[in-house]
């Protein structure tokens, strides 16, 4: 959106000296302090009681403060300017200035943002910042900045991904085999579990609740917090907690609308994103410990399986091999510094 000046005629000091026996100082000053001199949007595909959310408004109401209004920016959750591959699109041409969006889809962007996707790569938080707050999330972002995005903080938490279904639980590899299986509009994803065996169908993700409803596909997988917020435990019976996945939130920039603002204002969004990330990092790792006993009390089933299985099982595949070849030994050298070796 472009910058919106103010509707305020220009005061010079004269007409406010001569004409305030008429017009009282107070009159004017409250009004200017509170136009924006910005109007911009921040999109994002979550339930409005995500943690995303939540501290995504936060963050917004600091920046909003420490700008003395100058920057209004205002938050548009659960998709409504649209789906994620939408908003990609409107993020890039300006339309919208900011987009919260997970490093699965962004890949279809940005292919490096889907390496921190691989799958079985992570298996802890500790390696997990390690990685994202270190080197490979530098080199993640350096590419991001090559397609016209700015990436406005360190990256946020989507959380490790489980699988849930509605005819039985997954407890092994081989029961993949052949399932009908929702997943993001991302190429990793849909290598994984075509390696495993299933038969992945990308969908967008407001989508996703009608497709299992409707029997289109007989599961998805999801962080336990996505699973929670969109109700996907009313369309699903079973979860199996796989952490096949880790993935990243990112909040991105429209390059041209983060430029036009100030340097000091550039400054605060930062600052404040940064902060917020932190907070929602906590918020999301807290809720993957709560959720499950608040889910099985919503009659989601549980079932505890063996990672390693299903690990072992992706490497006798071409899994590996293949994604090394299209990230470059560079990408997968920075990869493997946390994860350890994986092909």
């Amino acid at each position: 959106m472009t910058q919106e000046k103010s509707l305020l005629p220009r005061i010079s000091r004269r007409h406010v000296l001569t004409g305030a026996a008429a017009l009282p100082l107070f009159t004017i000053l409250p009004r200017r302090a509170s136009a924006a001199e910005f109007t911009y949007k921040l999109a994002t595909g979550q339930d409005p009681s995500h943690p995303v959310n939540k501290r995504a408004q936060e963050a917004i109401d600091r920046i909003k403060a420490a700008t003395n209004g100058r920057l209004d920016i205002r938050l548009f959750p659960a998709n409504q300017l649209g789906s994620d591959t939408d908003l990609m699109s409107q993020v890039r041409n300006g339309g919208v200035e900011f987009f919260n969006q997970a490093s699965s889809v962004l890949s279809t962007l940005v292919p490096a943002a889907g390496i921190v996707n691989t799958g079985f790569a992570f298996d802890d938080y500790d390696h997990v910042w390690r990685a994202m707050d270190g080197a490979l999330g530098n080199y993640v972002r350096a590419q991001v900045e090559k397609v016209g995005l700015l990436t406005m903080s360190k990256p946020w938490d989507n959380g490790f991904r489980q699988v849930t279904m509605s005819t039985k639980p997954i407890n092994s590899p081989e029961d993949l085999r052949g399932v009908k299986l929702r997943v993001p509009a991302a190429p990793m994803l849909s290598s994984l579990f075509t390696a495993l065996g299933a038969s992945p169908t990308p969908i967008n993700f407001n989508e996703v609740y009608s497709a299992l409803q409707t029997k289109l596909v007989e599961g998805q997988e999801n962080p336990l917090a996505i699973i929670a917020t969109a109700r996907l435990y009313e369309v699903q019976k079973y979860c199996s907690l796989t952490n096949h996945v880790w993935d990243a939130y990112w909040i991105l920039g429209n390059r041209k609308a983060v430029e036009r603002l100030p340097k000091d204002v550039q400054a605060i969004v930062y600052r404040e994103f940064d902060r917020s990330a932190n907070d929602e990092r906590a918020d999301t790792a807290a809720l993957s410990k709560s959720l499950r006993a608040d889910l099985q009390g919503k009659g989601l089933q549980f079932a505890d399986v063996d990672k390693k299985a299903f690990k072992a099982a992706l490497a006798k595949t071409s899994f590996y091999k293949d994604w090394r070849g299209k990230f470059g030994d560079e990408a997968w050298k920075l990869l493997e510094q946390n994860s350890g070796a994986l092909a």
